[in-house]
């Protein structure tokens, strides 16, 4: 990011003003910052909110947090964009956003947005053997797989945000299991759990979340058949262990709109739907798509990007 910078903020809780450093700024107030949730937990989505003051011409806003691109959008009195705070992360995450002014020079904010840690339980879990421990043999077949997703998260920063509507469960089913729960694996503490489990019976219809593109249609060694959705601005859902698929990659599915049928493939104790969900190569917790007001809710009637 550009050096010096003429504003620095440090947000504890919501609402901090930058205040302003340096010689020969332009505004007398600096733009405002806010995070919602206030103080998320990690592994959590967060929206961004820059307000200038007013009479203030600022042009756009851009930047990034926790290393992961910010897509701001203008909305009525400010910018808004969607973010996440990774899980694992030790107290704070860190935020470098620039405001530019056309032709004036652009001015850089560094935020600090307090990070809860999150507490899960664990869970205990017996799986066929070569799912516990898979075999050297299929170490490259893993490796390229994770490959791919991992493109495919990377690819979401340059698809312009698709949904308008608010997000959906992908399944009527109950949550059996949270996101982040450390699991042991036949007595072995091999991984946490990165998504969130829907009981489900074999052949119950699966829903996209959201409106977005199909971006991958797989038969992967964990998941088993597995649908990733790109809905751009960085944001991406995966739907695992399908029984079938009615989707091929490419499409453009809307909100609500059935992809697939769930079903027990990959490593699984039984039938269910596992709902996975991403910000760029920040893993989060899938529910907060869908909590009441929650941070993917953008302005109702602000359009999606063509």
């Amino acid at each position: 990011m550009p050096t010096p910078f003429r504003y620095l903020v440090t947000l504890a809780l919501c609402l901090v003003p930058a205040v302003a450093t340096g010689q020969g700024a332009p505004p007398s107030v600096p733009p405002r910052v806010a995070w919602w949730p206030r103080v998320p937990v990690e592994g959590s989505l967060v929206r961004v909110v820059v307000r200038p003051a007013a009479g203030d011409s600022v042009a756009a806003v851009s930047g990034e947090l926790a290393g992961e691109p910010l897509h701001f959008e203008r909305f009525a009195d400010g910018f808004r964009a969607l973010g996440a705070v990774p899980f694992g992360v030790r107290d704070s995450a860190a935020a470098h956003l620039v405001v530019q002014r056309g032709a004036d020079a652009d001015d850089t904010l560094l935020a600090t947005l307090r990070v809860a840690r999150r507490r899960v339980p664990r869970e205990r879990l017996r799986v066929a053997p070569q799912y516990a421990e898979p075999p050297e043999s299929l170490a490259e077949r893993i490796r390229l797989e994770q490959e791919m997703v991992q493109e495919v998260r990377r690819r979401a920063h340059q698809t312009p945000r698709l949904w308008q509507a608010p997000f959906l469960r992908p399944s009527s089913g109950a949550v059996t299991s949270v996101f982040g729960v450390a699991r042991v694996f036949n007595e072995v503490l091999r991984s946490r759990h990165w998504g969130v489990d829907f009981a489900a019976r074999w052949g119950a219809p699966v829903r996209a979340a959201n409106r977005g593109v199909v971006a991958l249609v797989a038969d992967l060694y964990y998941s088993g058949t597995t649908v990733l959705i790109d809905h751009g601005a960085g944001l991406v859902t995966g739907y695992f262990h399908l029984s079938r698929v009615l989707v091929a990659p490419g499409d453009t599915v809307d909100v609500g709109q059935a992809i697939g049928h769930a079903g027990s493939t990959g490593r699984v104790t039984k039938p269910h739907l596992h709902w996975f969900a991403a910000y760029g190569e920040i893993t989060v917790d899938p529910l907060d798509l869908v909590r009441p007001n929650g941070p993917a809710r953008f302005t109702p009637g602000l359009p999606p990007p063509p």
